[in-house]
Parts: structure tokens; sequence; C-alpha cells
């Protein structure tokens, strides 16, 4: 469905990222991955696939190097049809004793980042009248939990700008969408539970129950590969009218 088309998907040396990066491989997509993962196994990974595979290690804090990110998927790979915009970070701290370069780390790689990489594809995007570009936020982009201000404040900024982009491309063939996971058992939470398991005194796996049913009626974790099969919808035919939106795939995390 996607052959011969051209996807960046930020923050995919593992994870959700590189969950996404392989659905859309498996669709025909040449990716360009990004991250500070070790990235030659994810490289492999997406290859075997059978499409054109790149890496480039921009920090997404940085705007010049989100450019060059850009300007190298060109010169390698071809125009971007498919942006992903999924690098994040996470730090925990009430409100008081949150550190201000926490906070402005956070902004900057969950939110910025995805305003850049955003203004810099939207062009072409329109140019051919053809682009997906997918923000990953997550619950945290709809609701709250406490001691992540940055984070919630960064997801629910992303959200907000999904939908005024959305908005601007409403008459294009440009569309923009958010997914809101839940808990996903990324390297990103595997810290968070262990940080629980060893303030708590507990399992890293008794951490990993108590942390679902907090919040995740169904106690399973969402998997990189549902949201991969989420964003190929998003980049099909189907979803050619599904502007602006925020899909949560969270077990029943916001219907509670």
């Amino acid at each position: 469905m996607l052959k011969g088309k051209t996807a960046i998907v930020t923050g995919s040396t593992s994870g959700i990222g590189l969950g996404i990066a392989k659905a859309l491989a498996a669709q025909g997509a040449n990716i360009l991955l990004n991250g500070f993962g070790e990235y030659e196994s994810a490289k492999a990974e997406v290859a075997a696939l059978g499409v054109k595979v790149a890496y480039h290690g921009a920090d997404m804090s940085k705007p010049d190097e989100i450019a060059a990110m850009v300007q190298a998927c060109e010169a390698e790979l071809g125009p971007v049809d498919i942006l992903v915009n999924n690098a994040g970070i996470q730090f925990v701290a009430p409100v008081e004793d949150f550190p201000v370069e926490r906070w402005d780390a956070i902004i900057a790689i969950n939110l910025s980042a995805t305003f850049h990489g955003t203004r810099l594809v939207l062009p072409g995007m329109r140019h051919r009248n053809w682009g997906r570009i997918l923000n990953v936020a997550s619950t945290h982009g709809l609701v709250a939990s406490a001691q992540k201000s940055a984070y919630v404040a960064a997801k629910h900024g992303v959200v907000g700008f999904t939908k005024a982009a959305a908005l601007e491309t409403a008459t294009t063939g440009v569309t923009v969408n958010a997914i809101c996971p839940g808990w996903v058992l990324t390297p990103l939470v595997q810290k968070q539970v262990e940080d629980r398991a060893k303030a708590q005194g507990v399992s890293v796996e008794e951490a990993k129950k108590t942390l679902l049913a907090e919040k995740q009626p169904s106690l399973q974790f969402t998997t990189p590969e549902e949201l991969g099969a989420l964003a190929v919808f998003l980049c099909s035919p189907a979803a050619d009218n599904m502007r602006g939106t925020a899909i949560n795939m969270d077990g029943g995390w916001l219907a509670q």
C-alpha cells in the first residue's frame, strides 16, 4: 500500500517508534530511522522487510539537527511522504522540585520537535498533495497524572498542535492525526517500572501489575505492533478524511 513512499520515524531505534517503522516498511515504505539507541539492529530488522533504510542521529531538541535529518532523508531516500513524530523523554517529580533543565528538555523533544519536523516537511507534502503526519502523543495528552507536569503539558500540546495543523491542511491531501497510547512496555516505561519496584520493595513483575492496575483496566500493555497497525491504517486511503483526531489505544484507561 505504501510502496514508493518515504517515511521518517523519530525515536525509532526501539519501542513504539521501531514498531511503527516496521509496520510502515511491511507496507513498502522506505524508512529513515532516528534515535539515540543502538541502531544497527533496528536497521537490519527494517531492511529485512525489503525496503531501503537510512539512519540519522539528529538530537530532536535541536532545530538545526532536525533540519539536517530531513535534508539527509530527501537526499538518500526521496521526498518525505510520512512523518511520525515519536521521539520522547520522561522525568517524574513534583512541580516544585522539577529541575528546570528537565522541563526544558521534555518540552523541546516531546513538543517543539513535533512542530519543527512538521514545518519542514509540510511544504513538500502540500506541493505533492499527499502526506501523512502522525504525532505520537499519549493518554497523557488527554488526561493528567501527578508528578508528570512537563510530560503532560508537552503531550497536551502535541494534541492541540495536531488539531491546528489538521485544520490548516483540511482541504489538501495531507492529514495530521495523533496516536495516544496507554502503557506500552518501552524502555521509557521499563525504567518507570524498575524505579517503582525499587521504591516499593517489590519485584519488577509485581511493579508491572500494580502499574497497569492503577490506570489500564485491560491489565495488558499495548504493544508496538498494535500501534504500528494503527499507523498503517492512518496512512491508508480509508483514513483520508480522518483529520485532527487523537486516537487512544489504552486498554480502557480513558473509558473510566
